[in-house]
């Protein structure tokens, strides 16, 4: 009654392990499994029992068996197998990794009649270890440079320029179009720079309302206005010792652009609401997608500080004009989507290839990650077709090339008739004409150039 029990009990154990257990005679056939065995292999036990262990296939007994020797089982070679890497072949098909601990089994006249096994499953790290070497991939990628792609000889010139900048403590300012990853560019001045281990703040210009952008940029005292019931620190006060990025400086108000110069020129800030001078160490990076000297022509921005700030200027160009970066793009945004979504997703095909690679990217990488993204929500396995892709990428939606050539000629045709009428109301002074448009001289001089019209005794147009 005793050994039955005790039989049961050890029946109970090794049917509620984790770890798939198996047992096999001297000739490999499988006399015994575990419930976790059932679940590994997706076999049953009747199913198994009485089938050769070759069926399992399992890697490491194939190239003991490719090695010459006589039992194809490690385990009869060597007595006892040790937290050995392997993997095995499901009923489905699909192979597992696991763990493999054997050791022979031996009669009381030491005669080996068997082996017990045990098998652990390492799924779950196998795929922790895919993603950590897609990242470290993708981290020592030989085509980045600090987390920016680009093996163009475009990308490569501002590559240089960045480790150049970065040595010095000039103001510098990025120029690019809106998603061309001019933050990034700011980043890695930083990173590289003597200033690395200060603080990096970041500023959207464009984000913030006139009222709000003082008190964000430069901090207010207790009361300075309805609301200010603390006394707050600025993102200059913040950044000291480090650099600001103010990104889309071609938006700040010339009320604040007034104050940003004195901060170049005298490297101190005063509290919204407080006349206290704040000595500061900041090193400006900036980025605009807007054309400052065209702006300061219009009198939007201020001609010293265009100088200040443009000690160093950077053009970062746009993906149409770099397109042998494209696949190189493609393929890190579609290893970075894997680490996300778990999708059996092999890569791009060639036709959806050759659509991104033709197409003008007017969002540039930014524009690039979201087709990616998109594509990835369509596509369900294997290739990225181009039917996964945006109608905008393909060309099956409607050009809008015309509506915006109507609209562009609409506008040039009022501003054409405004600038007349200024002229006529002013006798053809320009000087007075510029000031109603509000515009400076400059500016109406090449308007008059643009729209043909001439100005002398008589307007003509």
């Amino acid at each position: 009654m005793f050994e039955e029990e005790y039989s049961q009990y050890w029946k109970t154990i090794v049917d509620t392990m984790a770890d798939g257990l198996m047992v096999v005679d001297s000739e490999g056939v499988i006399v015994s499994i575990n419930q976790a065995m059932e679940e590994i292999s997706g076999y049953s036990k009747g199913e198994l029992i009485g089938q050769s262990c070759e069926l399992l296939e399992c890697d490491t007994c194939f190239k003991t068996r490719a090695d010459g020797h006589d039992k194809y089982c490690a385990l009869f070679k060597d007595g006892v197998v040790t937290r050995r890497k392997c993997t095995l072949r499901k009923k489905d098909g699909s192979r597992i990794h696991l763990y493999k601990n054997a050791t022979i089994l031996k009669d009381r006249s030491d005669r080996v009649i068997g082996g017990v096994e045990t098998w652990t499953d390492l799924s779950e790290v196998v795929a922790k270890d895919k993603v950590i070497s897609r990242l470290r991939k993708e981290l020592s990628s030989e085509d980045a440079f600090h987390g920016i792609l680009g093996k163009s000889a475009a990308m490569v010139q501002v590559f240089d320029l960045i480790s150049s900048a970065a040595q010095s403590e000039a103001p510098v300012i990025v120029y690019g179009e809106s998603g061309t990853g001019k933050e990034l560019i700011a980043s890695a001045i930083h990173k590289l720079g003597p200033r690395r281990k200060g603080p990096f703040i970041k500023v959207n210009c464009a984000a913030l309302s006139e009222s709000l952008l003082e008190s964000e940029l430069f901090g207010h005292v207790k009361g300075a206005f309805t609301g200010a019931d603390r006394t707050r620190v600025g993102r200059f006060e913040a950044a000291n010792g480090g650099d600001i990025f103010l990104d889309e400086i071609g938006d700040l108000p010339l009320s604040t652009q007034v104050k940003l110069l004195r901060v170049l020129q005298e490297k101190e800030i005063e509290k919204v609401g407080d006349h206290r001078p704040i000595s500061i160490d900041v090193r400006i990076l900036a980025a605009t997608n807007q054309d400052l000297s065209t702006l300061m022509e219009e009198g939007r921005f201020r001609e010293d500080l265009y100088y200040r700030i443009g000690v160093i200027p950077i053009h970062l160009p746009p993906l149409r004009e770099r397109r042998e970066d494209v696949p190189l793009l493609i393929e890190a945004f579609i290893n970075r989507i894997h680490l996300k979504a778990d999708k059996p997703i092999s890569g791009m095909s060639r036709e959806a290839l050759d659509l991104l690679f033709s197409y003008d990217w007017p969002g540039n990488v930014r524009e690039l990650i979201n087709v990616i993204e998109y594509s990835f929500v369509l596509c369900h396995e294997g290739e990225i077709m181009p039917n996964h892709l945006p109608a905008r990428v393909t060309g099956t939606q409607p050009s809008l090339a015309p509506r915006r050539r109507a609209v562009k000629k609409q506008n040039d045709e009022a501003e054409r008739k405004r600038i007349l009428d200024a002229l006529a109301a002013t006798g053809g002074n320009q000087s007075k004409a510029a000031e109603i448009l509000g515009i400076s001289r400059v500016t109406l001089w090449k308007r008059l150039k643009a729209f043909d019209i001439q100005v002398d005794k008589k307007i003509r147009g």
